[in-house]
């Protein structure tokens, strides 16, 4: 731990330049928290914003949405470590989006109002379809979580000169106080532009780091590779696959898995989903989406470079020795390109990127913790305690329900960020790219099924929609609770134990499958058949955008 001890020497020498930092971005968030809760609390407007973003500014909302923390210090992190098998979470993360883009955006935003259970239940019966979509919701979202407060954990206790647990159990709580008062106060308003920030903040970041790597290596990228796997201690290996997952059988397959779970889960996650609600138009979502995929594809390009310049200028051991799981290479690279630990511009380009990767859990929390309570209030709330009209037909009191709704997101925000927060605080050594994997899983095995089957299959039932969000969704947690991911490992949740029986970390492989396939039975073996007349008229509404609201 020499190098983590170093480095937390380092910038204790400068922990006002960090706290400053820190400071400054906290208080225009509040700022714009403050400002966007000046308007009229309508649950149009706590939701989605009142539908008045721009297909750039949704872009750049979508953008800093997916790109987590998962993205900036885990993906870098993982090549740093492992090199070519890296690349996975790199081409997995940026190629989902051209299912979102071909097969989802412009229906999503035709068929629903606020959250993915508007689709689904879009021609079912709505309390059984809204229950199960809302708990899928749920899970996904504190899954998600889960690994931005690791990295939360990882980061500002390294910044602020601690390494120890109660640092990070108070940059945890920290976090988890700033998403609750960001959602229950600005909505999707506060929210959205909270993101639109933090995405050139860490676009800018990211150029500024990639540059000096670049620089270093004098624009030579074959020199950057050899020096990546001279430093990586693995030599050649390092730029061939299967460091990671080519040691056996299991490993390969978890690399199948994985492929998948990123591949598919993007189309799945209630968040990415929640941002088409925001723009006036289905065509709106669709130039959102382009707009996310060309900033996201150079996002993620960069990230290549830091990884193999984190591995060439600090060494994969010295990133190791600092976070065993190599959520701090990012920040390792950053201080050395500046002149190394202890020097003025390497504490002060050390504490920057600290910010930026700050803003970025910050932003991407609310965007989860919002979703997530919309589904808690929309959904669940709304299907539990209230009667719902047949086909979702608004009832006299709609206007009461919808106060409501948005009482209770804000009450379900705290439910849900106090449950991310203990969570988070057993899973603090898990690398925050690997930890995020699995809430795609999750997605793809839960929501995916259903949602390709509500928009595609003329026959598919109430039944079917929710054997295939439980038949997904039940397998996928059991597997991972099951997996060496929480038992039978150093570095497991529960290092002390081990029950696990399912040999892949990654549980998609198999929950996705059976996912479609509960659908599915589901649908075949449902004695209920489908309205082909709701179908129509859905069919008609997602292609054309006739009665979207």
């Amino acid at each position: 731990m020499e190098a983590g001890r170093y480095l937390a020497d380092s910038a204790g020498e400068h922990q006002g330049l960090a706290v400053v930092l820190f400071t400054v971005f906290v208080s225009v968030t509040l700022a714009i928290t403050a400002w966007a809760g000046r308007r009229r609390s309508s649950s149009e407007e706590f939701f989605v914003g009142g539908r008045m973003f721009t297909s750039m500014e949704n872009g750049l909302a979508i953008a800093g949405d997916y790109m987590s923390a998962a993205s900036f210090l885990g993906i870098s992190g993982l090549i740093a470590l492992f090199g070519y098998d890296g690349l996975l979470y790199s081409v997995g993360f940026l190629v989902a989006w051209l299912v979102v883009l071909m097969l989802v955006a412009e229906l999503v935003r035709n068929c629903g109002r606020y959250t993915l259970a508007d689709v689904l239940s879009a021609r079912m019966r709505q309390r059984p379809v809204r229950i199960a979509a809302g708990i899928s919701s749920v899970v996904v979202s504190v899954l998600y979580l889960v690994a931005q407060m690791v990295g939360a954990g990882s980061l500002v206790g390294l910044l602020i000169g601690g390494q120890g647990n109660g640092a990070r159990t108070w940059a945890v709580i920290g976090v988890g106080a700033l998403m609750v008062f960001y959602v229950s106060f600005g909505g999707m308003r506060a929210t959205t532009w909270i993101q639109i920030v933090k995405t050139v903040l860490l676009l800018g970041g990211t150029v500024l780091l990639t540059v000096m790597v670049l620089v270093r290596f004098h624009g030579n990228v074959d020199e950057l590779l050899h020096s990546a796997a001279t430093g990586s201690g693995h030599g050649e290996a390092f730029l061939a696959p299967g460091l990671k997952y080519g040691g056996s059988w299991t490993s390969r397959l978890d690399f199948i898995s994985l492929g998948l779970a990123l591949v598919l889960g993007t189309a799945g996650l209630p968040h990415i989903l929640s941002r088409f609600y925001t723009v006036p138009t289905a065509r709106s979502a669709r130039r959102s989406v382009v707009w996310a995929i060309g900033l996201i594809g150079v996002f993620y390009l960069m990230t290549i470079v830091l990884g193999f310049g984190a591995a060439a200028v600090v060494g994969s051991g010295t990133v190791r020795s600092s976070n065993e799981a190599g959520n701090t290479a990012v920040p390792l690279l950053a201080e050395a390109l500046g002149g190394g630990a202890g020097t003025t511009w390497g504490t002060v380009l050390f504490a920057v990127v600290g910010a930026v990767a700050f803003a970025t859990i910050l932003a991407v929390v609310a965007g989860i913790t919002l979703a997530s309570s919309a589904s808690v209030a929309h959904d669940l709330y709304t299907a539990l305690r209230r009667p719902i009209a047949k086909h979702g037909r608004r009832d006299p009191g709609a206007g009461t329900m919808e106060q409501d709704e948005v009482r209770v997101a804000r009450f379900a925000a705290v439910g849900i960020g106090a449950a991310a927060i203990a969570l988070s605080l057993l899973a603090q050594d898990q690398n925050i790219a690997f930890l995020v994997g699995l809430a795609f899983a999750v997605a793809a095995s839960a929501n995916l099924p259903a949602l390709l089957y509500s928009l595609f299959w003329r026959r598919f039932t109430t039944r079917g929609s929710v054997w295939a969000i439980y038949g997904g969704l039940v397998p996928a947690l059991l597997l991972v609770v099951l997996s060496p991911v929480v038992s039978g490992r150093p570095d497991a949740l529960f290092p002390g134990t081990d029950f696990h029986v399912f040999p892949l970390e990654n549980p998609g492989l198999i929950s996705i499958p059976l996912g479609f396939l509960a659908g599915w039975l589901g649908t075949v073996l449902s004695p209920e058949p489908a309205d082909p007349g709701r179908y129509a008229e859905t069919e008609v509404r997602s292609l054309t955008g006739a009665g979207a609201v």
